[in-house]
């Protein structure tokens, strides 16, 4: 791979990035993605669940792993579904959604699957 076909940093846009196996990693700020997890063509972005399948407004998700609520002293169970979801302008790696539970959620999509 040449280092022209590597692209830049999707939060930092640094330059300065480099494959490692299946991921980028920009030294810069330590984030680490996917090529499928986010795709940026003229300043759209392409959000990508687990399996990389496409998630739209309006889709359901499920997830995949028991996550603590932060500022709660709930638990967001394996396999609960979020119904509705909304996705963050410009932000590839969080959507917006509520449970039945909990209300405002901001989830990381590597957490979830399209129900």
């Amino acid at each position: 791979m040449e280092t022209s076909d590597i692209p830049a940093c999707p939060v930092c846009a640094m330059e300065n990035t480099y494959p490692d196996g299946d991921l980028y990693i920009c030294p810069d700020c330590a984030h680490e993605w996917s090529p499928l997890s986010t795709k940026v063509d003229e300043g759209l972005v392409t959000v990508r669940d687990v399996n990389g399948n496409v998630l739209n407004d309006g889709d359901s998700v499920v997830v995949i792993k028991d996550l603590k609520v932060k500022g709660s002293s709930l638990t967001l169970k394996q396999g609960s579904v979020i119904r509705g979801i909304r996705l963050v302008d410009g932000d590839a790696e969080h959507i917006e959604g509520n449970s039945e539970k909990i209300k405002g959620l901001v989830l990381k999509v590597c957490f979830l699957k399209k129900a």
